[in-house]
C-alpha cells in the first residue's frame, strides 16, 4: 500500500528566500502527525504544496499515489485562512460543500445535522454564517472539511483562535477520526495540544527539517537532568542552600510556577541528587523535572540559529 504522503527533495522559494528547503517526509497511512515550526519556518508553504495550490520548485510530491487536485475527493483540507459564506444559512453552505465534494442529496442533510451535534453546534443550522461567532464559523469550516468522510485530513492551525472548550471539542473530534483509520497531517502552534494529539512530530525552521520522530522518542532525547520541588521556606534561602551541593549546577526560583529548577551536574547520580536535595530543603512537593514538547522547540529553534528567514544562498 502506498503512503497518504510522501515528499522527497521538495523546496520552495519567494525572490530571495527560501521557503521551503529540500525537504523529505513520508506519511503512513493511518498515522497522526504534527507539523512545528515557528511563525515564518515554512509550514504553511509546505502545507499548500502538499494540497497542490502552489507548486514546488524542485521536487517529488505525492498525495494518496497521485496528486492532490485529482485526489480532491479523498482529501479534507482546513486551510489557516478562515472563510465562509457568510451571507448563506449553515445548513445550506455545508450542503453545497457536501455536493462540491460528491456527496448525493439524499441524506446529507440528516449527516450535516450529525456533524454539527457532534462537535456541539446545535440550533445553527438555519442561522446565517455571519450571525456566529469567529471561533463558530471556524467549527463550521471543520465540518466543511470533514463532511465528505475523507481518507487524509490536512489541518492548518486548526485550533487557533478557540477558546479552550471548543479546542477540546475538535481535539476530541481529531482523536476519534484518527482511531477511525484516517491519515491526519497538522500544522500547530500549540505545542501542548501536539503532544496530547500527536503519534509523531515534524519540527521545521527555517524552511528545513530539523527533527522527525515520534512524540515519546523526541521527549525522551531531550530529558533534562534537573529537578523541581516546591519549597516550604523561602524560596531565594533554598536557591543559596541548594548551590552548595556538589552534585547541583544552578538553582533557579520559577515564581510562575512556584517551584525552584535544580539543573544537575552532568556527572551527578539522578537518584542520590534527589535525596541529597530532599535532605537539604524542606519541600512540599519534589520530583524529578518532565521535558515538554516545548521545551524540545524551543532548545532545537536556538540551536538551529533561531527563525528569521533565510535568504537564497548565492543570492545578493
Amino acid at each position: 500500500m502506498t503512503a497518504a504522503l510522501e515528499i522527497r527533495g521538495v523546496c520552495k522559494r519567494y525572490g530571495n528566500v527560501e521557503a521551503v528547503r529540500p525537504l523529505d517526509l513520508v506519511a503512513e497511512r493511518g498515522a497522526l502527525i504534527g507539523l512545528l515550526g515557528p511563525n515564518g519556518a515554512g509550514k504553511s508553504t509546505l502545507i499548500r504544496m502538499v494540497m497542490s495550490l502552489i507548486r514546488p520548485d524542485a521536487g517529488e510530491l505525492r498525495v494518496l499515489g497521485g496528486d492532490a487536485l485529482d485526489m480532491k475527493d479523498r482529501i479534507g483540507y482546513l486551510p489557516e485562512e478562515r472563510g465562509v459564506y457568510r451571507r448563506m444559512r449553515v445548513e445550506d453552505f455545508l450542503f453545497y460543500i457536501g455536493r462540491l465534494k460528491g456527496l448525493p442529496s439524499s441524506g446529507l442533510r440528516a449527516r450535516i445535522a450529525g456533524w454539527l451535534e457532534r462537535i456541539e453546534l446545535p440550533g445553527v443550522a438555519h442561522k446565517r454564517c455571519q450571525e456566529l461567532s469567529k471561533g463558530m464559523q471556524q467549527k463550521v469550516q471543520f465540518v466543511a472539511a470533514l463532511l465528505h468522510d475523507p481518507e487524509l485530513i490536512v489541518l492548518d492551525e486548526p485550533f487557533s483562535g478557540l477558546d479552550p472548550v471548543n479546542a477540546r471539542v475538535l481535539i476530541q473530534t481529531v482523536q476519534a477520526l484518527h482511531r477511525e483509520g484516517r491519515t491526519i497531517f497538522l500544522s500547530t502552534h500549540q505545542m501542548s495540544q501536539a503532544e496530547q494529539m500527536c503519534q509523531r512530530v515534524v519540527l521545521i525552521n527555517r524552511g528545513e527539517k530539523i527533527l522527525d520522530a515520534p512524540v515519546r522518542e523526541a521527549l525522551a532525547r531531550f530529558s533534562p537532568r534537573a529537578i523541581d520541588l516546591e519549597p516550604a521556606s523561602d524560596p531565594q534561602k533554598a536557591c543559596a542552600a541548594l548551590k552548595q551541593l556538589p552534585s547541583v549546577a544552578s538553582a533557579e526560583w520559577r515564581p510562575e510556577t512556584c517551584t525552584i529548577h535544580v539543573a544537575l551536574d552532568e556527572r551527578a547520580d539522578a537518584v542520590s541528587s534527589l535525596a541529597a536535595i530532599a535532605a537539604c530543603v524542606p519541600a512540599r512537593r519534589i520530583e524529578v523535572a518532565r521535558v515538554s514538547l516545548d521545551d524540545v522547540f524551543v532548545r532545537l529553534v536556538e540551536a538551529h540559529g533561531g527563525h528569521s528567514r533565510v535568504p537564497v544562498r548565492g543570492a545578493a
